[in-house]
């Protein structure tokens, strides 16, 4: 089993970049699948981008392609999310995610662990 910890939310202006890590307080993720999702007030949850156990496939939504970018480092047991060319509708909770089954795909109800969220707020 392992805990998720999401970090590096905060308020920016649009057009600015944030980067967004997830590690584990308890436990390794170096053999799952790991996403990314995002939730706006009063909207579901929907995902941004995935990554699979070995970092060889990537996936994201197309609202967000050629913006984010995700990767890791599995020796440090972390994933991060670049958000480049931030606009206001990337407003939203963003939560880290965990796959067993080692693939990171887009349906929230594959993922088995979750973080608690961190908060990403884009300025107009």
């Amino acid at each position: 089993q392992v805990q998720l910890d999401e970090s590096g939310g905060g308020l920016v202006q649009a057009g600015g970049s944030l980067r967004l890590s997830c590690g584990s307080s308890r436990g390794t993720f170096s053999r799952y699948g790991m996403g990314w999702f995002r939730q706006a007030p009063g909207k579901e949850r929907e995902f941004v981008a995935g990554i699979s156990w070995s970092g060889g496939s990537t996936y994201y939504a197309d609202s967000v392609k050629g913006r984010f970018s995700i990767s890791r480092d599995n020796a440090k047991s972390t994933v991060d999310l670049q958000m480049n060319r931030l606009k206001p509708e990337d407003t939203a909770v963003y939560y880290c995610a965990a796959d067993r089954n080692g693939i990171g795909p887009k349906t929230a109800i594959s993922y088995d662990y979750w973080g608690h969220g961190t908060q990403v707020t884009v300025s107009s």
